[in-house]
């Protein structure tokens, strides 16, 4: 009951807030404006993370002191310098190296102080447990991608927030069952701030979250995922919702933004570009220009994650070995297909847009009848000039 009561505050400080927020940054002019890659038409705000990360840490405050927070203490504050990082960079870019360095340092009090990090393969391509400082650079490397990855997808009104939910209801489940109070209280708090924020970021978005909420959020997420591998994989055999393969379904939960963020390094780093340049070339970017609207592509690539989740889950009797590999192609194919659909389907929607300075003479159906009034003409007054 409690859970519930912490997810409504949370939610309720978050709805409260949000308003405040966005007349705050439109007074102060900080937000988006349209032009250029942004597929916004208007002035938006752009910091929304400060709402619904406060409305977070007011939950936590409140209900806080009935549970084991000083387990989580480090992890609270690598949240909060990850939300400092993202508040900077929104305030004034910050140079990739301090951005960087900053998020190094949220990941080292999550990993090495907080010990919180991949330990063992469980047999995957014939890796077991792995030595300690392997173990804190993969564990490192794994937060950093999903931190980022998350970062990425946040260019759609409502898409990061629905991939949010999706995870954070799974490990907000999945913690209490297994009576990590900390790891509960913590994900069910951020899951009532992000179904707050979601009311004002559904399309029309009238707030994005900017880096201040998507490093914050995709770094909670990744942290709560690697504690959900740590003490899922040290649960006896049989346990109740022991869920296998452990390692597949900590990917499966941010399986979106990972594929998305590694096909556009991928085709970015194939046309000679960096990486790191901004584009046009996220998959919602293709699902727009094929004539979804915000909303819908916000639900289809919820729904794809939704249903790979539940794949993962009711292949438990397998081991990552197979789960992982066939995870891997089916995403691949999935992303593929969806690629050749979507340009077809661009092509048509280009072929029946009229064309700029088109001679082709009108067909029947397409000609337009002018009525022209009759009118005096003075032939004395015209003006030839």
């Amino acid at each position: 009951m409690n859970f519930l009561l912490a997810t409504l505050t949370s939610f309720s400080v978050g709805f409260l807030l949000t308003p405040i927020v966005i007349s705050v940054l439109r007074k102060a002019k900080i937000g988006d404006t349209p032009g250029g890659r942004k597929i916004h038409k208007k002035f938006t705000p752009s910091m929304g993370g400060i709402a619904f990360m406060l409305a977070t840490y007011v939950a936590l405050a409140i209900w806080g002191w009935q549970y084991p927070l000083p387990d989580i203490r480090y992890l609270l504050g690598a949240i909060a310098l990850m939300f400092f990082v993202g508040f900077r960079d929104d305030m004034v870019e910050l140079n990739p190296k301090h951005k960087i360095l900053g998020q190094l340092i949220s990941v080292v009090l999550v990993v090495v102080v907080s010990d919180i990090r991949i330990k063992e393969f469980h047999g995957f391509l014939g890796i077991e447990e792995l030595p300690l400082v392997v173990s804190y650079v993969f564990s490192s490397f794994v937060l950093l991608a999903l931190t980022n990855a998350f970062n990425l997808v946040d260019g759609l009104d409502g898409l990061a927030g629905t991939i949010a939910i999706i995870s954070l209801s799974l490990l907000s489940a999945w913690f209490y069952v297994q009576g990590l109070e900390s790891y509960a209280l913590l994900s069910f708090t951020l899951l009532g701030g992000i179904l707050s924020f979601m009311v004002f970021n559904w399309h029309p978005a009238k707030i994005f979250m900017g880096d201040t909420g998507s490093l914050a959020l995709g770094f909670s997420i990744g942290s709560l995922i690697l504690a959900f591998m740590e003490y899922n994989s040290a649960l006896p055999a049989g346990a109740l919702l022991k869920i296998e393969p452990s390692f597949t379904m900590g990917i499966v939960l941010l399986i979106y933004p990972l594929y998305d963020m590694a096909r556009v390094f991928t085709r970015r780093i194939s046309k000679g570009k960096h990486p790191m340049s901004a584009d046009k070339s996220h998959v919602h970017h293709f699902l727009l220009r094929s004539g979804l609207k915000h909303n819908q592509v916000a639900l289809l690539l919820g729904l794809i994650q939704v249903v790979l989740i539940g794949l993962v889950l009711g292949m438990g009797n397998y081991s990552d070995n197979i789960v992982l590999p066939l995870l891997s192609a089916i995403v691949l194919l999935m992303g593929s297909r969806l690629d050749k659909i979507t340009v077809k389907s661009l092509k048509k929607r280009i072929h029946r847009e009229p064309r700029v300075l088109d001679l082709r003479p009108l067909k029947t159906t397409q000609r337009v009848k002018i009525k022209v009034e009759d009118q005096m003409v003075n032939s004395a007054k015209m003006n030839l000039n």
